[in-house]
């Protein structure tokens, strides 16, 4: 019962995260490295957000497995099974709740932004607090950072800087928006620093809890 409330409190985790990614699609300042990549190719294949970035996670669930030799089953199947909840959550907050916001101000849209990367950056630091779902970028990463004896973070901030350069690349063939703008550079700073207090505040909760016990 336990595990079974710890993977409903992950998957609403997982929930918020999809929520912030939203907003800061709809502030309209630019968005993080990897969901502007995620936009540029909804732009070129006509679909939609939340599918497209279903279908990148996908590819990073695919490569994982390949990388730890299809041993981790039970693993897989919890991590598609949050892929596709994230990519259905991103799609209903984007074109149906919030599809009909306009936001004109730019101060407004600003806050906004930086609302939603609190937002998502709490989200995500606290599904990788839980431990029960792992974003299958993150554990690619992990396994290339081990294997390769690379620090995790230049993983990490190699896949960032692909995204951006992908992205631009793909606005400029296209003559379309460019989504690498200002709250690219935001949410670099501002999901990295939230995910990092949420993390450090949950082990802080989790010590006090136990010491309680004791």
């Amino acid at each position: 019962m336990k595990k079974l409330n710890t993977l409903l409190l992950s998957l609403l985790f997982y929930t918020l995260t999809g929520f912030g990614i939203s907003l800061t699609i709809i502030a309209t300042i630019g968005v993080s490295s990897l969901n502007a990549m995620n936009l540029s190719l909804a732009e070129l294949f006509s679909l939609k957000i939340g599918t497209i970035t279903a279908l990148v996670n996908s590819l990073f669930l695919i490569l994982y497995i390949i990388l730890t030799k299809g041993k981790l089953l039970k693993t897989y199947l919890i991590q598609a099974l949050s892929v596709f909840s994230l990519g259905i959550v991103i799609n209903f907050f984007t074109y149906q709740l919030l599809g009909s916001i306009t936001l004109t101000n730019y101060p407004t849209r600003l806050l906004l932004f930086i609302i939603a990367s609190l937002i998502g950056g709490f989200g995500t630091g606290m599904v990788l607090n839980l431990k029960v779902l792992a974003f299958p970028i993150e554990s690619v990463c992990q396994i290339i950072s081990e294997r390769r004896a690379i620090p995790f973070s230049k993983v990490r901030y190699s896949v960032d800087i692909f995204s951006v350069v992908a992205s631009l690349c793909l606005s400029l063939v296209m003559q379309s928006e460019i989504y690498v703008r200002e709250g690219t550079i935001i949410s670099l700073i501002l999901l990295s620093l939230t995910i990092s207090v949420t993390k450090s505040q949950y082990e802080k909760y989790r010590e006090l809890k136990l010491s309680n016990v004791k």
